[in-house]
């Protein structure tokens, strides 16, 4: 098994740089051809999102498309599959970033009561308070 980087998963997705993204293509469709698989870690998910919001500006509804088919990869593995997909299912309609649905989904697994926050999003979801 190999771990991605979040810039070797940014241009085997987007292509933006015809070089890296035939090195990255080639390093993942080589992975998946040898039958080895692919971790990807919850950080480098948050980038990711990140990347495609801030750089790529990709609208919402596209990078839940995106996630959805790397949550569902057969051939890639996750730390914590569970919290991930529950993070994409309250991004998928929340008002909140990604990360910060993840932040909350750890906390619940970590047997937190609340996760304090400031952010005025997350801040309208269930399970948050400001201190």
């Amino acid at each position: 098994m190999i771990a991605l980087d979040t810039n070797v998963l940014v241009r085997y997705l987007v292509d933006d740089d015809p070089e890296q993204g035939v090195r990255a293509a080639a390093c993942v469709d080589g992975a998946i051809a040898r039958g080895e698989g692919l971790f990807i870690s919850e950080i480098v998910v948050c980038e990711l999102v990140w990347v495609l919001e801030s750089a790529y500006r990709f609208p919402k509804d596209q990078i839940v498309e995106v996630l959805d088919r790397l949550l569902k990869a057969e051939q890639v593995s996750y730390q914590q599959p569970d919290l991930l997909l529950a993070a994409l299912a309250a991004f998928r309609t929340g008002p909140a970033d990604f990360a910060d649905y993840l932040i909350r989904e750890q906390a619940r697994t970590a047997g937190c009561s609340s996760l304090v926050s400031f952010d005025k999003n997350l801040l309208q979801e269930p399970g948050t308070m400001a201190p």
